[in-house]
């Protein structure tokens, strides 16, 4: 290809050389450079590629995209632009040959939810006999195989890479987790989302690499309606209306719980049975439905209505969708891994004092026997986060068995001791077990009859992290082996 024609949708300027310069491939990593790749240079927070050049030259590159004027040597076409990373997004596209474009896009945004919303999602569209790629905080799902993804949104050139991928298994739908950082970072510029999908915000990812404000993370996340087609927003949010404010979608839903929305739920129920433990209420507006939410909580209603509203703007069938809500299950999210008349025990990622809070607040509502919660804190990370889950545990369960989380360089006895420390002021129960596995059996085999036992803090995590190593350890494999072991029916 000439890079003039991966240069369409860029404002730019041609300082030296010759747009009709041949072309194969896009960098951005210069230990890539090869002969044939534009190499765009980007400054970092803490690295400027534009250093760089000279390294690139001499191992071919014969055409830079830089933000500012450079020396090159002579034969390298030199293209200024106003933002490389806004580039390097149009570029990756056009190299891979716009596959989105190609495909059914939704992009999903929020500061919770975002995970729980695609994979309910991804089981709508598949129930509906749909074939579905997905990105986000779990890695890129093409087919039957899970890449990992180093960000909840990928570099914009990973990000094509992807859609390519996708296309060529024949995927029909993308679904992504559009982060702030993907607004920000421009990883998904120049892409018009086919469907916008907005969860929720709260203050979240402030701080001197992230956002510098609440009201910047705010703008970032309602980006997406000024990048989409048809906008799916929860209502209910208390900032839903600046979300949407200045939206240039086409179409706009509302969805949330009894107020009226497009997508409104009511007559909620929580159920808990023998092999099911989650949610029942009906949907009215735009759509009739009468839902059994295979999995617990007020907030996950929003996120099923979420999929929900999609299924009914796709025209897909519903008892595809009653189905798909029904079975879903995302990996260490509210995830019910084993379940009997006797006890139930259930596996979320939370990992922090207000995802716990909201957890623990979730499973009050099933009233259990007892609420008995593993949990632990990582290694090398503030103690503030200990002494927190500390005290929430302590006032909100029955029983805590204090455990190992990815403890890193740090003791896990030291980590433990952190905790109590706050858990003991508010005369909580709890015992010591560090061995996670252990304390995993340990809350199985002392389970009394009405028990819900949370397992929290690491959720789809498949590793155990100490002393710089990681070993294998899923907790959904622990409580099934342990069942197993334990002759549990």
């Amino acid at each position: 290809m000439q890079i003039r024609e991966w240069l369409a949708g860029v404002n730019y300027k041609l300082i030296c050389g010759d747009l009709n310069s041949q072309v194969e491939e896009v960098v951005y990593d210069s230990r890539k450079a090869a002969l044939g790749a534009v190499f765009v240079c980007m400054k970092g927070t803490k690295v400027d590629s534009h250093r760089f050049i000279p390294d690139v030259c001499e191992k071919g590159v014969k055409v830079l995209i830089t933000e500012r004027e450079v020396n090159a040597p002579e034969g390298v076409t030199v293209i200024q632009v106003e933002n490389s990373r806004k580039a390097l997004a149009y570029l990756s596209a056009a190299r891979f040959g716009n596959p989105v474009k190609q495909m059914i896009s939704i992009g999903v945004t929020g500061t919770k939810g975002k995970t729980t919303t695609t994979h309910m999602m991804k089981a709508v569209l598949e129930a509906a006999g749909k074939k579905v790629g997905m990105i986000g905080t779990t890695g890129a799902v093409i087919g039957k195989e899970t890449f990992p993804t180093r960000n909840t949104t990928p570099e914009s050139y990973e990000l094509h890479q992807y859609f390519y991928e996708m296309k060529k298994a024949g995927c029909e739908y993308v679904i992504m987790e559009v982060s702030s950082q993907g607004f920000k970072m421009d990883r998904v510029a120049g892409i018009t989302f086919d469907y916008g999908v907005f969860t929720n915000i709260s203050p979240d990812h402030i701080g001197p690499d992230e956002h510098a404000d609440f009201l910047e993370y705010l703008s970032c996340k309602a980006m997406l309606f000024k990048q989409c087609r048809i906008g799916l927003y929860n209502g209910d949010d208390s900032h839903g209306k600046q979300i949407i404010d200045g939206a240039l979608c086409k179409e706009l839903f509302s969805f949330g719980i009894e107020g009226g929305w497009d997508y409104d739920a009511s007559h909620i129920r929580h159920v808990s049975e023998k092999g099911f433990v989650g949610m029942e209420f009906h949907i009215t507006g735009k759509e009739q439905l009468k839902v059994r939410l295979g999995m617990p909580g007020r907030f996950n209603i929003y996120n099923s209505l979420a999929a929900a509203a999609l299924g009914d703007r796709l025209g897909l069938e519903k008892e595809a969708v009653l189905k798909a809500l029904k079975e879903v299950r995302v990996n260490g999210r509210m995830e019910i891994a084993y379940s009997s008349h006797d006890f139930t025990v259930i596996i979320d990622y939370a990992h922090n004092a207000v995802s716990m809070e909201s957890l623990l607040t979730t499973l009050r509502a099933y009233n259990p026997k007892r609420l008995v919660c593993v949990f632990g804190c990582g290694g090398n990370r503030s103690k503030d986060r200990r002494y927190s889950m500390g005290e929430i545990g302590g006032k909100m369960a029955d029983l805590c068995i204090l455990t190992a989380d990815n403890s890193r360089f740090e003791k896990t006895e030291d980590i433990i001791n952190d905790i109590k420390g706050s858990l003991e002021k508010t005369g909580g129960a709890y015992v010591e077990i560090p061995d996670r596995r252990e304390a995993i059996e340990y809350s199985m085999a002392h389970a009394c009859p009405g028990d819900l036992i949370a397992v929290i803090g690491k959720g789809h995590e498949d590793y155990q992290e100490a002393n710089g190593v990681r070993t294998h350890f899923l907790d959904r494999e622990v409580v099934e082996e342990t069942a197993k072991k334990l002759g549990l029916q």
